[in-house]
């Protein structure tokens, strides 16, 4: 019996172990992965990597999300914006590279935050912004929130061939411009 109980308890153990080191199928998340991307005027490859939760009913401005605080800008893993060379964000330059994107939303202008700080200390990608520290703050802009032209259940980037990136989620749209520096 103390045989049996030991090889169901080493069997477990086992099976554990392998499921733990299973990589994660992140596209079955709540918040899925996704992706925006596009190469502007000037040759500029701008990249942003975020995670899309839904509204699901939520009341999202100073609800789920609360005004006045730093916010990841999604789910999961912060949101990374990456760019091939050096470009200007609503005038203000930002050197080539990847930055964590976090913004501070407000019922009007909302401050976008380009940090520097996008892997912890162990070398996996910050999560949220639990980890936010604001001296690793490279860049910050502010920007009006405006009404979106429809309902976007699901939180969305797009980057435009003009430079143009637009948040959308549930009635909100928040843009910001990035040129060739």
């Amino acid at each position: 019996m103390k045989k049996l109980l030991l090889l169901a308890l080493a069997g477990t153990f086992v099976v554990s172990a392998v499921s733990a080191q299973a990589p994660e199928d992140k596209s079955k998340r709540p918040s899925p992965p996704a992706t925006a991307m596009e190469t502007i005027h000037g040759g500029v490859h701008v990249q942003i990597d975020y995670s899309q939760p839904s509204v699901k009913g939520r009341t999202l401005w100073g609800g789920l999300v609360p005004y006045g605080q730093v916010w990841r800008t999604g789910a999961n893993e912060a949101t990374v914006f990456t760019i091939s060379a050096p470009v200007t964000i609503e005038g203000k330059t930002l050197a080539a590279g990847t930055y964590d994107l976090f913004t501070i939303p407000t019922d009007g202008d909302w401050t976008v935050i380009f940090n520097s700080e996008t892997k912890l200390p162990n070398g996996k990608p910050t999560w949220g912004a639990y980890t936010y520290h604001q001296d690793k703050d490279v860049l910050r802009v502010t920007v009006p929130a405006g009404k979106s032209a429809s309902f976007t259940e699901r939180m969305t980037f797009t980057v435009g061939k003009d430079g143009k990136v637009s948040l959308m989620w549930g009635d909100k749209q928040v843009d910001f411009h990035v040129a060739k520096a």
